[in-house]
């Protein structure tokens, strides 16, 4: 028979904040949150495209990303990234080579990711999470194209989120069957252990095809949610609201 502890036995480790500091804190995420929701506000339907920014122009993941950004642009969505080099230069590229809009949300980082030069508008903002619900909040879609623990993170947010039905069954879109192929073959694994559901790897599209993703984005997004093309737009932005 094992004994009941006593709890009075347990020493607590000292960690807790002042409780001004937590309601400075809190006041600065809210902050955040509202310059984003206002500086975004008439951006209209996006895709966002998730990647890597270390792979620079010339690179095949790039040029590819440049493609697939102009024909997503093609369909009248706006081009969100994270706004900073490599990919999601590509991806702003892209849209900006066929005239669609380009917007990105960056992070401010310690050894400063700047904007690249191929967005319509930009938002800095400091707290990854804030930036992550961002990125969520105007997409009707998502393109994962190769990238490092910042493009698996936002993959698997986004995926956590559909499953469970937090968000819309949004369509995700997996690029470079290659780069990708030890990753879905851990998703395979993890279905196997049980701790997925078979059902949840029909939520993604993993392909090489840039005619075959941009008709699944297409299918899933204009058509699911009968979105139309807009017509001459009534409001405007209203500077002292911060719309941008």
């Amino acid at each position: 028979m094992i004994a009941k502890p006593d709890k009075s036995e347990i020493r607590f480790l000292q960690g807790r904040q002042s409780r001004w500091r937590e309601f400075q804190f809190t006041l600065k995420v809210m902050a955040e949150f509202i310059k984003g929701f206002r500086a975004l506000h008439f951006v209209g339907p996006c895709i966002t495209i998730f990647g890597s920014a270390r792979l620079r122009e010339g690179h095949p993941d790039y040029e590819k990303t440049r493609e697939l950004s102009a024909a997503i642009a093609r369909l009248g969505f706006t081009i969100m990234t994270g706004g900073g080099p490599g990919i999601m230069e590509a991806a702003n590229r892209g849209a900006k080579d066929v005239g669609g809009r380009s917007v990105g949300v960056n992070i401010e980082l310690p050894f400063e990711q700047q904007p690249n030069p191929y967005l319509d508008h930009t938002i800095d903002i400091r707290y990854f999470f804030v930036r992550k619900v961002l990125l969520l909040k105007y997409s009707y879609g998502f393109v994962i194209m190769p990238g490092g623990f910042g493009t698996l993170d936002e993959f698997f947010e986004t995926m956590t989120l559909i499953q469970t039905k937090k968000i819309h069954k949004f369509p995700v879109v997996v690029m470079n069957e290659e780069f990708h192929h030890k990753l879905m073959t851990y998703v395979d694994h993890m279905i196997d252990a049980g701790t997925v559901s078979p059902d949840d790897k029909q939520l993604f599209l993993y392909t090489d095809s840039i005619p075959l993703a941009v008709e699944h984005l297409r299918k899933n997004t204009i058509d699911h949610f009968q979105l139309t093309h807009e017509v001459a737009q009534e409001w405007r932005p209203w500077r002292w609201l911060l719309e941008g």
